[in-house]
This record gives C-alpha cells, sequence and structure tokens, in this order.
C-alpha cells in the first residue's frame, strides 16, 4: 500500500482520535475521591485528604465474607510490596461487623495497614453507598477514584495499575 498524503493524514487523525479518546476516558474516570475522616483501631485518627500524595487502596470488608477473608493475604502482599513507594491501605470493616471480630481478624492476621470500623456506615455512604463486599477503591495521589472493584480483583492487573499511579508525577 502506497501511503499517499490523504492516506498518510488520515491515519494520523484516525491515531491521534485514539489516543486522545483513550487519554479522555481514563481522565473523566477519576472522580475525586469523598473526603472522609475515620478512627483506626489503635486509635489513631485518618482521613482520604491526609493521604494525598499517595496511591491509596480502600478496601471495604467484613469479618463474616469469604471472598474479603480470602482476598486479604493478597490485600496485605499488595501493601507490602507497594508500601515505601507512598502507598496505603485501609480496610474499612462494615457497620454491621462486630468491633470484637474485627480487632481479633487485624490482630491474629497481623494486618500491615489501618482498619477501620465504620459503625455508623458514614463511610460506606460517602463511597456510594457500599453494601457488597468486598468493595475496593483505587485511589491516585490527587485523591480521585481510579478504579473501583465488586469482589476480588484481578491482582496481576491490580499492580500493573498501582506501579502506573505511583510513578506519575
Amino acid at each position: 500500500m502506497k501511503l499517499t498524503r490523504p492516506v498518510l493524514l488520515a491515519l494520523i487523525v484516525a491515531i491521534g482520535a485514539t489516543a486522545a479518546l483513550a487519554a479522555w476516558r481514563v481522565l473523566a474516570a477519576r472522580e475525586p475521591a469523598p473526603a472522609v475522616s475515620y478512627t483506626l483501631l489503635d486509635g489513631s485518627k485518618a482521613s482520604t485528604e491526609t493521604m494525598r500524595g499517595k496511591v491509596l487502596l480502600v478496601n471495604f470488608w467484613a469479618t463474616s465474607c469469604t471472598t474479603c477473608v480470602a482476598e486479604m493475604p493478597q490485600i496485605v502482599a499488595t501493601h507490602e510490596k507497594f508500601k515505601s513507594r507512598g502507598y496505603e491501605t485501609v480496610a474499612v470493616a462494615m457497620s454491621y461487623d462486630p468491633p470484637a471480630y474485627v480487632a481479633r481478624f487485624a490482630e491474629t492476621r497481623k494486618l500491615p495497614f489501618g482498619v477501620a470500623i465504620d459503625n455508623t456506615g458514614t463511610i460506606a455512604k460517602a463511597f456510594g453507598d457500599v453494601q457488597m463486599t468486598p468493595t475496593t477503591f483505587l485511589i491516585d495521589k490527587q485523591g480521585r477514584v481510579v478504579k473501583r472493584y465488586l469482589g476480588a480483583p484481578d491482582f496481576t492487573a491490580l499492580h500493573t495499575l498501582i506501579g502506573e499511579l505511583l510513578a506519575e508525577g
């Protein structure tokens, strides 16, 4: 095929339009994460605002959720893999989860990240009225939701996305 000027121009326009659409989809999907404050099991206070500048994974879970319990070792491994590069994790226990169960789970599993109990449901409501567990949100350094996962994420793809977000300026 000979690349004539009209063919070359059409190709450039098509490539440019495709790239622009891809960039628009990525940027348009990033809505601001809700500004919520929470108390962690250790008594310290934190908020999504104090996590600005870091990539943050917010995982809504319950001790009675078999998928949540099964995915937790991978959440821990993800945290351990990226924590030194500006990555944080907060596990938010649902309002119906008995606090003693949550504390015992966090202690026996030696969870290396913050665990909050959403006893009033305020955090879940702020994130779009989360009802199902696990529901996980990945938030970029600018405090925008990049991805929402219902159920266990594909951890290979999640790791790739976290790496990309950590590399962003």
